[in-house]
């Protein structure tokens, strides 16, 4: 909860405004039972260009057309006139998301392992950002591998190939090669140094408040939900906090995942992690528990920006749309949140006599009664006070702390595909919330069979015109996802430069 650690000043002013495509939205598909999001480990703004002279582009290879991204495209030295065409995937219509052919092709052709290992390592050469860290896998048989690691992309990129899981999780840095964790004469000596700051939201802990889906099911209208948490948090992060380098992750099914990958955050300690957890954690309580929002008056400053935030969101989202107290139980949960008796009473006769008032109807009716003088000692601040927890309880982030608090903890990777519903995980542009359709992101069979209808004409221009390549995944819809993320890989490596120079120009003897 706010107070609990004192916000931290941004050191560097950021144009948030950076130029990230946006992700356009696509046709929806249904849902299956998930399995669990992440495992436990142990069981806006952009960076001040005044400070670079690298350019973002210059960040990277020149010709980025390596064996990362297998092209069907092919280059006009490379194809004698008398040629076929290359052969398109064998992928059959009916494939399933998890038949490990499906799985394979999209590692081969289309996961960004290049950009994967930038962002995790933080420069374009390998470094023990990268060779020791964790990553864990999933195979096809359910068999869970831990403490794998890898000194380059490549070698990532060929074992997962080799070995192609169903899912892969990303860890901290430790100490030493996880792999060689059992080699040491003191298991004290294994221990992690530094992970990315992580958030988990989950729309089954809205279960309470929704009404539209349950469980692994979701909806437009529940979506809003996370569109509001990430909003909250997100701001709270880069403006309480001054973290510039956040990455939004959609989870595949129901949820979203933040990635906070400047180097405060990432070498943060645990009691550190907990502080940040708790500043953020304001809904406390399970479904059964009574009031969830207990705050202190008056309101820290995070908390009241978050309520005109969000209070659009409640009047539209939660009430309009969700409509949480049309049922009579329900209706009592809200009377239960009010602090005069007789203001309640009054309250429950007029909704009991007239069993279909909306939630819009049945919030007004609590400032209508009140003015209207039905109770003699009503307390106006207390009444206001309860009605901002009331908005709090219904739209304030519920979030995993619990996935937040320890560096070891180990969380899904972006881009890898959720099984139960064959959906990529990618990247959100916090700065096109509105527009992020969680059911209209492309599915593994949907993209692979995207790139087969690419067609001959098309490959057929790239021989005449003698142009570049074009890599896979531009052939289909997670071409502005790659390139989100590569524009955010590319400010991150530009901070890391403006960090290691600040470094060599320090004096030596300077105290």
């Amino acid at each position: 909860m706010p107070h609990s650690v004192p916000p931290i000043d941004p050191k560097d002013s950021m144009d948030h405004d950076s130029t990230l495509p946006d992700a356009p939205p696509a046709c929806a598909e249904g849902c299956d039972t998930e399995d669990k999001d992440d495992f436990s480990g142990s069981n806006a703004v952009v960076p001040d260009q005044s400070n670079a002279n690298v350019q973002l582009e210059n960040l990277f290879d020149e010709d980025d057309d390596d064996d990362e991204f297998t092209s069907s495209g092919v280059s006009k030295e490379d194809v004698p006139s008398s040629s076929p065409p290359p052969s398109p995937l064998q992928v059959a219509p009916s494939a399933k998301y998890s038949d490990p052919g499906v799985m394979k092709a999209f590692y081969q052709r289309l996961f960004p392992f290049r950009y994967l290992f930038q962002w995790l390592n933080h420069s374009m050469k390998p470094s023990n950002d990268f060779g020791h860290r964790e990553f864990a896998f999933t195979l096809q048989n359910d068999a869970y591998l831990r403490y794998q690691s890898f000194p380059t992309s490549d070698l990532l990129r060929k074992d997962i190939i080799r070995q192609n899981p169903s899912r892969f999780e990303i860890g901290p840095v430790y100490t030493t090669n996880p792999r060689d964790r059992k080699t040491l004469r003191k298991s004290s000596a294994f221990r992690p140094l530094a992970k990315e700051l992580v958030f988990d939201i989950d729309l089954t802990d809205y279960d309470e408040i929704r009404t539209c889906c349950n469980k692994a099911n979701i909806c437009h209208k529940c979506w809003s939900f996370i569109t509001m948490a990430i909003k909250v948090v997100d701001v709270a992060l880069r403006v309480d906090f001054g973290f510039q380098h956040i990455m939004w992750v959609y989870s595949g099914r129901r949820g979203a995942h933040a990635w906070i990958s400047d180097k405060r955050a990432r070498n943060m300690d645990d009691q550190r992690r907990r502080s940040i957890a708790g500043y953020l954690e304001v809904i406390k309580g399970g479904a059964q528990s009574g009031k969830k929002v207990n705050v202190k008056r008056p309101l820290h400053p995070h908390l009241a920006r978050s309520l005109e935030i969000l209070k659009e969101h409640f009047q539209n989202d939660v009430l309009v749309q969700q409509d949480p107290w049309a049922q009579p139980d329900k209706a009592e949960r809200l009377l239960q949140l009010l602090p005069d008796k007789m203001l309640n009473d009054a309250l429950r006769k007029k909704w009991e006599a007239a069993p279909g008032r909306s939630s819009v109807s049945k919030w007004a009716d609590i400032d209508a009664l009140a003015k209207a003088g039905v109770s003699k000692h009503l307390d106006g601040k207390a009444l206001l006070e309860a009605k901002q927890d009331i908005v709090l309880e219904y739209t304030y982030p519920r979030l995993d702390v619990e996935v937040s608090k320890k560096q070891i903890h180990l969380l899904k990777s972006p881009f890898v595909v959720h099984p139960g519903t064959g959906r990529v995980c990618v990247p959100i542009d916090s700065r096109r919330l509105e527009s992020f359709d969680p059911l209209g992101v492309p599915t593994v069979t949907e993209l692979i069979h995207e790139i087969d209808a690419w067609g001959p004409q098309h490959q057929d221009a790239e021989v005449e015109e003698g142009s570049k390549k074009v890599q896979d995944y531009e052939k289909t819809r997670l071409k502005p996802y790659v390139d989100y993320f590569r524009t955010h890989v590319g400010l991150l490596l530009r901070a890391e430069q403006g960090v290691k120079r600040e470094r060599e120009d320090d004096d030596p003897m300077e105290f």
